[in-house]
């Protein structure tokens, strides 16, 4: 993906929302683009979009010589507007994720972090107001629970397939994967689709019939 495209997706990004991209890609006949439905942000208002730079982790088998060596790397490659999103598989028997990971990944200008993992340091996070999408909270260490496995390679999350140098959209209502090949047509038919959301919220709010107003636009 082009960084010209992101930058249009950065452009758009008060006007674009986690649904409506999910729409586009089911559109294009993409339908495994959202992340579980537990991986929420940790605050509501929080929107991120940018480029995904992927870590694997898993469960550790033995306490490593080196701890949170992957995740450093990780985070010191990490270059303004991507999104670091990291794979667990599934494991909440700790926290992968903190407040001095997140000081990092925000001075290196990242836009945010996902995670199907858990998180703490929750209260300094909030303060230091830098994205964190993860599936909950414990303060139990990663070190000796969890092992890196790679960086900037494919990982998956529930049903969906993250590349590196995909899109990565999350707002209060989840998070959205547009890959990379998708990402031009995907933006042109959400915008598309906004504009045309905008009439029909405006004709129903009007107390027009829903049955005639979808029949019109097609859109609901």
């Amino acid at each position: 993906m082009s960084r010209e495209v992101l930058a249009e997706y950065q452009k758009h990004m008060s006007l674009l929302y986690s649904a409506v991209l999910a729409d586009a890609l089911d559109h294009l006949g993409h339908r495994t683009s959202t992340l579980p439905h537990y991986i929420r942000p940790l605050a509501p208002h929080w929107r991120i979009v940018g480029r995904a730079v992927t870590l694997a982790m898993g469960p550790a088998l033995q306490m490593p010589e080196t701890p949170y060596a992957l995740e450093m790397e990780c985070v010191d490659q990490l270059q303004p507007g991507d999104v670091l999103v990291a794979s667990t598989r599934n494991d909440t028997s700790c926290a992968l994720w903190g407040e001095l990971l997140s000081t990092a990944c925000r001075a290196r200008g990242a836009a945010g972090v996902v995670t199907d993992g858990l998180t703490r340091d929750v209260e300094k996070i909030l303060r230091l107001d830098f994205p964190v999408f993860a599936a909950g909270c414990t303060p139990l260490d990663s070190k000796g629970r969890l092992e890196g496995l790679f960086i900037n390679g494919p990982i998956l999350i529930g049903d969906c397939m993250i590349d590196p140098g995909d899109i990565v959209f999350g707002d209060f209502d989840g998070v959205v994967v547009i890959p990379a090949e998708l990402a031009a047509p995907a933006l042109q038919w959400a915008l598309a689709k906004v504009a045309g959301e905008n009439q029909v919220r405006d004709e129903l709010a009007a107390g027009k019939s829903v049955r005639q107003t979808f029949a019109r636009y097609g859109i609901l």
